[in-house]
């Protein structure tokens, strides 16, 4: 009997222990423990190249090549070539004496034309009035009507003879279809030109904007389609180009995708996508050589520490949610750049995103956020 009231004893006091112990390591009850404290880095967005480089060449935005349209001598010269020009800017002046000579002729030929026709309607004018009384045989204003329904459209040839003569007249100035910047003269004044010849006079450039012409194949093309369709890339309509330039260094302007080429090139396996930059300073000239890079203008990158996995394989944050208690959330993640995650989904701007103290929390779990810079959450 002494023994078995030493061995109660024993657990009385073995339990009291234990729950003082308990108490002690929670500081309180079981299940209310202390916030743990963590470290946090808020979510923003910024620009970011996400594609590999592609080749592309650089074209102008508008191009006129410049013939002549009447044949002659060319006189001037009236433009510096490397220069820019202004639409209608006179730019060549060929000999125009024998197109003088010809619009004189052709507004002779429209006073007789006229002179004529006011004849034959005096006529007709005078005939119906004379067939009422048949002083005029039916075959005489017959006659009559038709000299004068003949003499109104010869007029109306010799008009369309002046308008051609003057057309050709103005053709002896060649002036400039469109602003933008010329190139080589491939004439100096004394030359013969003949109408639309095969030989351009010279070739005039508009140049801001400038469009770039970016090969890139049909396969990378398809894994494009892919992630645009997995939401894992902007759109194309609203997606912006980065330039990397011959020298390596990377363009100042940003452009945006413009299309992207319906067929693909059967020899090489390649598709064309056209980007329009701004080149305000002229720095990109047409045929230059360029790398493109495409860029997402609002890409959320995060740490890689800050991104786990679970049983399923999918990639897990952890963020301060509401009161203060952490949350876990399944992102979507494309690609890794340096050190950090490209996110898609599962994380917006402003997110208390956890990077320090994971090991200690769960969801649910209270937590005491401490803002950490950037680069320390790298």
């Amino acid at each position: 009997m002494r023994h078995m009231l030493k061995l109660v004893s024993a657990m009385g006091l073995a339990m009291a222990l234990g729950g003082c112990g308990e108490k002690d390591a929670g500081g309180g009850p079981s299940g209310d423990r202390p916030p743990q404290p963590v470290g946090v880095v808020e979510v923003t967005a910024s620009a970011q190249n996400i594609l590999v480089e592609l080749p592309g060449r650089s074209r102008a935005f508008l191009e006129a090549q410049i013939r002549p349209q009447v044949s002659g001598v060319i006189m001037e010269r009236n433009f510096v070539e490397g220069r820019d020009v202004k639409k209608g800017q006179s730019l060549y002046k060929i000999d125009d004496g024998t197109y003088k000579a010809n619009l004189e002729q052709a507004n002779a030929d429209l006073a007789s034309a006229e002179a004529a026709y006011a004849n034959a309607k005096a006529t007709i004018a005078r005939y119906q009035k004379l067939i009422r009384s048949d002083y005029i045989s039916k075959q005489d204003f017959d006659q009559a009507e038709a000299t004068y329904k003949s003499a109104q459209a010869q007029v109306q040839v010799a008009k369309a003879g002046v308008n051609a003569a003057q057309i050709d007249l103005n053709y002896t100035r060649v002036a400039a279809p469109i602003a933008g910047r010329i190139g080589q003269s491939s004439v100096t004044p004394g030359a013969l030109v003949t109408a639309n010849q095969q030989q351009v006079l010279a070739t005039i450039s508009q140049l801001d904007p400038i469009n770039v012409d970016i090969v890139q194949s049909s396969t990378q093309l398809l894994a494009l389609k892919s992630k645009l369709k997995a939401g894992k890339l902007m759109a194309p309509d609203t997606a912006e180009v980065a330039l990397i330039l011959e020298d390596g260094n990377t363009y100042a302007n940003k452009g945006k995708l413009q299309f992207t080429e319906v067929t693909v090139n059967e020899d090489t396996g390649s598709v064309i996508l056209r980007a329009e930059f701004p080149n305000p300073d002229g720095v990109l000239l047409p045929g230059m050589y360029v790398r493109a890079v495409r860029v997402d203008p609002n890409a959320i990158l995060v740490p890689q520490k800050a991104i786990s996995r679970n049983s399923q394989g999918d990639a897990i944050a952890m963020v301060v949610g509401a009161d203060n208690k952490a949350e876990s959330r399944t992102v979507t993640t494309a690609q890794a750049i340096g050190n950090q995650w490209l996110v898609t989904s599962g994380l917006k701007v402003g997110d208390k995103l956890i990077v320090d103290g994971l090991q200690k929390i769960r969801a649910g779990s209270p937590v005491e956020a401490t803002v950490v810079s950037k680069a320390a959450a790298q």
